[in-house]
Formats: C-alpha cells, sequence, structure tokens
C-alpha cells in the first residue's frame, strides 16, 4: 500500500438537527462507491504493519519477535534489563495479564484490524445491495478484506489460542461478544474467510502488497498446520507448488533485501515504504526498536539480539549436516566479555552459510557496513548478548537515507518489505506434509531443495585483524578505499567464514525425515518470529521435536544460556501454561461478564 489513509465511519442519528458532521469526520455515505471502498481496503491494510504508533506500540507487531522470536531459544529480547522491561517477562516465560505488549496485540488484531475490515464489509454489502457495484466486483472487494480478517484474526489466534471473539459484519453488538468458544471454532471461522478470499481473488495483482489466491492458500494452509490437520494443509500447498507462479530466488539474502523486494518468491509481502510522512511511519513501525545500538553503527535501539543456542544450531558436522543431537552441548566462539580492543579469533567451526546473512557476529563483515568490531557495537553484551540484532530486516549503509527514515527517533526504520509468506515456506510445509504421511523422498527433495540453495552464495571477506578498535572503522587501520576491497585487513577473495553444507541421503524413517524438516524450517527462517510457534504445534506430535518436549527444549535452552549472559535467564522455566498469552486485563475490565480470561492465567 501507498499510504495509510485513516477513515472513521460515523452512525448517524435519526433527528436532522444530529446529521451534521463535525469538522475532520468522515461520513459513512461517501464510501458507497468503488473509489470509498478502495479507500476503506487501503486503511485495512495499513493496520498490518502495525503502523498505528502511538495508538499501539511494538507489542502489535506482524514479525511477532516478542512472541514468537524472543519467548523461544532464537533471540533474545536484547538491549538492557532496565528497558522495555514487559518483554523480560515474555523472554522469561513470567507474563501477567497487565502486560502492555499483549495488550497492543490485542487491540491491532480485533479491536483495530478485525474491526476496521468488518466495517469495510458493511460498505460493501451496502454498495452492492444500491446497485452501484455489481456482484462480481463486490466479492473481489470482499475476498480481500476477508483475508485480511482472517489475517488479523489469524494473528491473534497465534497468541492468545481460542480465547478470542468471533466478530463479523453481522454483529450487532461486537462489544457483548464472548471469548468463550467450541473447540475449532477459530479455525474454522479463519479458514471460511481465507477460503472465500481464494475462491475469489485473482492469481495476481496489479498493485503489489495486495493479496492473491495463492496468499489466502499459503495462509490457510499455515493456519491447519497449527492444528497438525496435515490433510487438510496438503491440497492447498500442492496448488501452489502446481501453479508456476513462484520460484526460488536463487539466493537465500534475496529475501532480506530492499533491491529485491516483492520477488518471485514472494507470496504476501508487507510493503514498507519511508519518507513518505513524518518518522516513516508506512514501515513497519513494530520492529522500530531492533536495530543496532551501539559504536559506528549506532542507532535505535538493540533489540531482538540472536540466541546463542540458534547460533549454535547452523553448526555443520563434517558432511555439511546439522548436529542435532550434540550442537549445544558447547558453544561456537563468541567475544561475550571481551572488549573490541582485545584480541578475539573467529571459530574456524564449519557452519552453514545462512548463519551470518542471519546473524552478525564479532570479526564478519556486516553488510556494506564494515567489520562487526563486537562489544563496542551491542548495546550491553550480559543482558542481549554478543550479537546485534537480527540481520534480516536491516539495510545497507549505501541505502541509508534514500531507503531508510530520514525522521523520527527510531533511525533503523527502512524500506524492507516483510515476506510474510514465501514459497520457501510451502515447500518445507509440504516436506512436513510429506514426512508426517512418511512419504520420505518427497519430504528429501524439498528440503534439500532450501539446502542447495542455501549453498549459492556466502558471506565474503576474511578478516585479517583481531583487534578492532574504533579505528579499524569503517576500512581498517593503515588501508586505502582501494585496498580495502583487495587486501589489507580483508581478504574479499575468501569467504568470511568456513561455510559447508550437505544435501541429505535417504531418511530411514519418518521420525528423522520429520526432525530434519523441523531443523530446517529453523535454521531458514530463523528470527522471522515463527519457532515459538512451531514448537507449540510440534509438540503435539508423536516424537514431538526430535524426541523432546517444547518443555524439555525451551529449558535445556535457558539453562545453557547462562554460559553466555550468566543470570538473565537464572530460575527461568517453561511449562505447558506459558503456551499462549493472557487475555490482557485491560480488555476483561472493559468487558466484564463478556470476555473470560485463559484458565492457566485465572
Amino acid at each position: 500500500m501507498a499510504a495509510i489513509l485513516v477513515v472513521t465511519i460515523m452512525n448517524n442519528c435519526s433527528d436532522d438537527f444530529l446529521k451534521k458532521e463535525p469538522l475532520g469526520v468522515t461520513s459513512e455515505n461517501v464510501f458507497y462507491d468503488e473509489k470509498g471502498i478502495d479507500a476503506l481496503l487501503t486503511g485495512t491494510y495499513a493496520v498490518v504493519p502495525g503502523s498505528s504508533q502511538w495508538e499501539v506500540s511494538w507489542g502489535a507487531s506482524i514479525h511477532n519477535w516478542t512472541y514468537g522470536s524472543a519467548a523461544s531459544d532464537d533471540a533474545y529480547k536484547g538491549s538492557e534489563f532496565t528497558d522495555q522491561v514487559p518483554v523480560n517477562d515474555i523472554e522469561r516465560w513470567e507474563v501477567q495479564s497487565t502486560n502492555n505488549y499483549p495488550a497492543d496485540k490485542w487491540e491491532l488484531c480485533i479491536g483495530m484490524g478485525v474491526d476496521r475490515a468488518n466495517k469495510t464489509l458493511k460498505v460493501i454489502n451496502q454498495t452492492e445491495a444500491d446497485g452501484t457495484i455489481d456482484a462480481t466486483t463486490a466479492n473481489q472487494y470482499r475476498a480481500e478484506t476477508r483475508f485480511l480478517r482472517g489475517l488479523f484474526n489469524f494473528e491473534a489466534w497465534l497468541v492468545f489460542g481460542d480465547y478470542i471473539p468471533i466478530i463479523t459484519e453481522e454483529t450487532e453488538n461486537p462489544a457483548q461478544v464472548s471469548n468463550e468458544n467450541p473447540e475449532g471454532a477459530v479455525l474454522d471461522h479463519i479458514i471460511s474467510d481465507l477460503k472465500f478470499a481464494w475462491e475469489n481473488l485473482p492469481a495476481t495483482q496489479d498493485q503489489v502488497g495486495r493479496a492473491t489466491k495463492y496468499a489466502a492458500m499459503a495462509l490457510a494452509a499455515r493456519a491447519h498446520l497449527q492444528e497438525l490437520e496435515y490433510a487438510e494443509a496438503k491440497p492447498l500447498l500442492d496448488n501452489i507448488i502446481n501453479s508456476g507462479e513462484f520460484e526460488l530466488m536463487p539466493d537465500f539474502i534475496d529475501n532480506f533485501n530492499i533491491e529485491t523486494n516483492n520477488n518471485a518468491e514472494s507470496i504476501f509481502e508487507i510493503q514498507a515504504n519511508v519518507n513518505d510522512i513524518n518518522a516513516s511511519m508506512n514501515a513497519e513501525m513494530g520492529i522500530g526498536l531492533n536495530w543496532p545500538h551501539g559504536g559506528d553503527i549506532g542507532m535505535c535501539c538493540g533489540f531482538h539480539q540472536p540466541s546463542q543456542n540458534l547460533v549454535n544450531a547452523y553448526k555443520v558436522d563434517e558432511n555439511g549436516l546439522p548436529m542435532f543431537d550434540t550442537f549445544n552441548d558447547e558453544d561456537l566462539k563468541n567475544d561475550a566479555g571481551i572488549s573490541s580492543e582485545e584480541e578475539f579469533i573467529p571459530s574456524d567451526h564449519p557452519v552453514d552459510p545462512r548463519l551470518d546473512w542471519t546473524v552478525s557476529r564479532r570479526g564478519i563483515p556486516y553488510k556494506d557496513w564494515g567489520i562487526n568490531r563486537g562489544s563496542n557495537w551491542i548495546r550491553k553484551q550480559s543482558d542481549g548478548g554478543p550479537y546485534l540484532p537480527a540481520s534480516k530486516p536491516f539495510f545497507k549503509k549505501s541505502e541509508r537515507y534514500n531507503l531508510s527514515t530520514t525522521t523520527g527517533w527510531q533511525s533503523g526504520v527502512n524500506a524492507n518489505n516483510y515476506r510474510y509468506l514465501r514459497y520457501s515456506h510451502v515447500l518445507l510445509w509440504r516436506a512436513e506434509v510429506a514426512a508426517f504421511e512418511d512419504d520420505l523422498e518427497t519430504a528429501r527433495e524439498y528440503v534439500n531443495m532450501i539446502r542447495d540453495r542455501a549453498d549459492n552464495k556466502v558471506v565474503m571477506g576474511r578478516v585479517q585483524i583481531y583487534e578492532l578498535p574504533a579505528s579499524v572503522y569503517p576500512w581498517g587501520e593503515n588501508t586505502t578505499d582501494a585496498d580495502y576491497m583487495t587486501g589489507g585487513d580483508v581478504d574479499w577473495t575468501q569467504p568470511a567464514a568456513n561455510y559447508q553444507i550437505g544435501l541429505y541421503p535417504p531418511f530411514a524413517s519418518k521420525e528423522e525425515a520429520m526432525e530434519a524438516v523441523q531443523w530446517e524450517q529453523r535454521l531458514e527462517f530463523a528470527t522471522e518470529g515463527r519457532r515459538f510457534f512451531d514448537l507449540r504445534r510440534w509438540d503435539e506430535l508423536p516424537n514431538k521435536i526430535g524426541g523432546k518436549s517444547m518443555a524439555e527444549i525451551l529449558n535445556e535452552f535457558a539453562e545453557a544460556d547462562l554460559r553466555v549472559r550468566s543470570s538473565f535467564m537464572e530460575g527461568a522455566t517453561f511449562s505447558e501454561e506459558d503456551k499462549y498469552q493472557p487475555i490482557p486485563q485491560d480488555q476483561l475490565d472493559l468487558q466484564p461478564d463478556v470476555l473470560v480470561q485463559r484458565p492457566e492465567y485465572r
């Protein structure tokens, strides 16, 4: 969407003297044509990237960096303990109903997103009834709007589970709708919206960022997978694959560069515009805190730092395959507690090439910003760990102020779109279906397609110096611009690390295939706000996650993390009761005797 259009629909009173609209308020009746409906629809799209600051804030992020990433073994809150304290409780699985982060998510998804979608649907229905638009046009608008309503409900369902109110355009009084639902009712409602969407939307859209039939199918497949409904997800995934509309981009990093926004792999991409309005609020403001904070590269505010456990997961064996059982026994060497001025020689242990596209670590070139100097580039290592904030959403130095914001204090906000649904998701979800069905060769084929692509491009530039004071930035001490690219402190002819990745031989069992698929989804989608939700759904499989429960995985992570952050996770324990966020207390207070708290928080 090129811009946000905020609209307020008012209900007119019957008395003539009350029909005069106050200044600054738009009457509903001006929207009863195609132009008006499209304006309302644009306003509904505008809610998706969380661009409603300061009505809601970082807890509403579509990236789910808190609930899906920091609450898992993929990442830390980052920054320091005393900043954004409510996220400490999310990371440590100690959330109370008064935490404002889940409250933001509820307000964005239910109070703003679903509400706007329903109001738009009402106008579509009335405009068709008046004969201003025909049935075909009305259904196309309905389909796009119902896709968005399905998306908002899906996002709320991920975080709060079945305890969300089912509100439609036909609901007379939304404030009186309970959030106690029959089993499966929320999923059925989401799928109903998405089914209508894929049956009525086109395969492609002229305007980037608008939903298509395949976006609806992909989101429906993901929704079915949350409940391990593999038989229902399979035909949707096959339809997308067999359509021929999508393909893997040549390189993994193509999914995270601004110049490759809206590429051939993208199925539904959330658009990010900068410098069109003050503070660039048409970008994804929900990750506005998650940029490098310290030293030469400093912006705001050092949140969402990858975990040591995630870094360890990228270690590979002599065949270039993941180390399923031993990956976290020892940490890949890090610079925790070592100043930038002190010597640090990075490990030469073989690692998956996706590591250094996903995580920025000391001694490895960071995009075109120069050598990551370690501690001086980190806000507070002892609280947030030794790695820069998650790299995927960041931009290049050469793009600064052109494709990043020039206004506002969240100075890392940029034009990098969020590929919410992409073809690699579809392929690995289809591999998961195959593993569940004991179709081992299909599972291997799709996993190896992803791994084969990962080997196409690696981070280049072997750093030759191991003490990194400020004087090495950005070219390196005693070098010039010319020899920075040809030698000196960085040998640009060599890979930055010992990258190796192998393809899987035939799987011996469905359990082995499923573990490989689960592992591949972690490596491919790390720090994208999905890990916690994946662990939760896989916890219901017969063999769970490589034979371990979600609780075992997260509690082992918390214990081992004390090797890197000596106190942050001390005493933290994950249990079955921590799988969903509580219903926000302010919503319960607003709707007493209507909304109820989840049982585990009562």
